[in-house]
């Protein structure tokens, strides 16, 4: 029986197809127009994380993606406040329902891909809601001016209060934001070079590490003191140097430059390690050598990098541990959901003071983003004058976080990484498929998909599980040392690697500009 037969999703098709769509061109995109949209799509990125909501009372926001803004492409208050959060989640619960064989779809098979992205289009859409919902009717509050010209509007025996319709108003600019930050990735996806979502990362995280370096701004408002110094890591340092005296400095002034936050040296320091390393690790590889089938003397490699499954686990791991924290302080803080038995404001799930998005006790806490060295390692050596920053936690309690947090980003990736292989066809057979449709072939082994596929399957599935432990160990290595501008490690690593393959990216795409025979080897058409 046909998997069409067999899934329910073919029913859902009529109704994604008709949502705003980028079509997908019908021939060649030259290189220089796949630039201009790629520079394009990033400037209008800037300008919505710039473009402010309008009606929200911006002295009244509780940031509920705070320690997951830069991996979440996102910007507090703005038009992209929830980031590239809904895209990354709808792809997630596509994944492992596919992966777990829950929908039956293969992915190998054109009509069937069809209906799996279709569906994600349309679940990106429940997610935007399910996200943007919550957040407003408890976290982003209405500006009282605003609230007040409506009620005016409305009137008192109105149906609608002013407040509803507020919320309303901005509950809309959530979604048209998101929704269009989904198309801006359909636009880089298909017209442009790379990943949408991979080069908003990437833009986010610059834009925090570039701040957090070189921000000559007082951490606090109010003049500029030793007790509030600048907020970036070289401007800090040379502040302290040229302001604090010999004793001063001895007492706690290389103390304050290393490793207390915000932005200390040993982040920066942090940050430049994981960029070399990561730098390191993605020129390596295994090249197995191709020759072509009929043109003697034609030879190439076919390249299976360590990273093969590149840095797509670690933001699928990182938007579940990130909507795990959501929802855990929606359960803990929010009217409604803290009445649900068992499960509502409950200190085992996780524990939020009033006025916090940071979780403080619970399951939330272990799984959460340690703050770098300040938050772990300073209150194991010196419990007393640093035990708040583990918010009173035992060295034990912190260890164990430490330990649970790494071993859940490793784990974690390589389930990913093996579920992102297998939907997007870079397992053995597709792979093989794409060699011998290629016209080239392995020297010495017979020209047959099956043959290539058992040499693929030495390597590939190996390589899956190795890129995975990989990704999630430097992710959560550099969250433990600590990075410039709270980018995040996992956010560290992904610009590197992003800013890497677009790097490559472009040399491929230039390379099919000089020789267009090759455009069917890389996938382009």
């Amino acid at each position: 029986m046909a998997y069409e037969q067999k899934s329910v999703l073919y029913k859902l098709k009529p109704i994604s197809d008709r949502l705003p769509a980028i079509k997908r061109p019908e021939g060649h995109v030259h290189f220089r127009t796949k630039m201009m949209w790629v520079v394009l799509m990033l400037v209008l990125y800037f300008i919505m994380t710039n473009i402010y909501l309008y009606g929200l009372d911006q002295q009244n926001i509780l940031d509920i993606f705070g320690p997951y803004r830069t991996i979440l492409a996102g910007a507090q208050g703005s038009l992209m406040h929830l980031g590239i959060g809904p895209i990354v989640t709808a792809s997630i619960i596509m994944q492992l329902f596919v992966g777990a064989k829950i929908i039956k779809l293969d992915l190998t098979d054109d009509q069937d891909k069809s209906v799996y992205q279709s569906t994600q289009k349309l679940l990106v859409i429940v997610m935007i809601i399910i996200e943007s919902v919550p957040q407003v009717f408890g976290y982003l509050v209405p500006s009282s001016s605003l609230v007040s010209s409506l009620d005016g509007v409305v009137g008192s025996s109105g149906l609608i209060s002013g407040s509803a319709l507020a919320a309303f108003i901005i509950v809309l600019q959530l979604c048209i934001g998101s929704y269009l930050v989904f198309l801006m990735d359909e636009v880089i996806s298909k017209w442009g070079i790379g990943s949408g979502i991979s080069l908003f990362i990437a833009a986010g995280v610059a834009e925090a590490i570039f701040t957090g370096t070189l921000n000559w701004n007082a951490v606090d408002s109010g003049d500029m003191s030793l007790s509030n110094p600048p907020a970036g890591t070289i401007p800090k340092t040379f502040y302290y140097i040229f302001n604090m005296s010999s004793a001063q400095m001895a007492g706690g002034g290389y103390e304050s430059i290393l490793l207390q936050p915000p932005n200390p040296m040993i982040a920066l320091i942090g940050t430049i390690i994981i960029f070399l390393f990561v730098a390191y690790i993605e020129s390596s590889r295994i090249e197995l050598p191709l020759a072509h089938g009929s043109a003697r003397g034609a030879r190439g490699r076919y390249p299976i990098k360590l990273l093969y499954a590149s840095n797509i686990p670690v933001i699928l791991m990182s938007a579940l541990l990130a909507n795990f924290s959501i929802i855990s302080l929606l359960l803990y803080t929010n009217p409604t959901l803290e009445g649900i038995p068992l499960i509502g404001h409950n200190d085992w799930i996780g524990m939020y003071p009033d006025g916090t998005t940071t979780a403080e006790g619970g399951l939330a806490w272990y799984l959460s983003t340690p703050n770098g060295l300040s938050g772990w390692l300073l209150p194991i050596l010196d419990p007393v004058q640093y035990g708040s920053y583990a918010f009173g936690h035992t060295p034990l309690q912190i260890i164990a976080k430490v330990v649970i947090f790494f071993s859940v980003m490793v784990l974690g990736s390589i389930l990913f990484a093996k579920f992102w292989i297998m939907t997007t066809n870079m397992g053995p057979e597709s792979v093989a498929r794409q060699i011998e449709s290629s016209g080239m072939q392995i020297p010495g082994f017979r020209r047959d998909p099956r043959v290539l596929k058992r040499v693929l399957e030495r390597y590939i599935p190996v390589v899956t599980v190795l890129s995975g432990a990989i990704v999630g160990a430097l992710a959560a290595g550099a969250d433990l040392i600590g990075t410039v501008g709270n980018a995040s490690g996992t956010g560290v690593l992904l610009a590197v690697g992003i800013l890497i393959h677009f790097y490559e990216a472009m040399g491929r795409e230039q390379m099919m500009e000089m020789h267009p025979m090759l455009r069917g080897f890389f996938g382009g058409e």
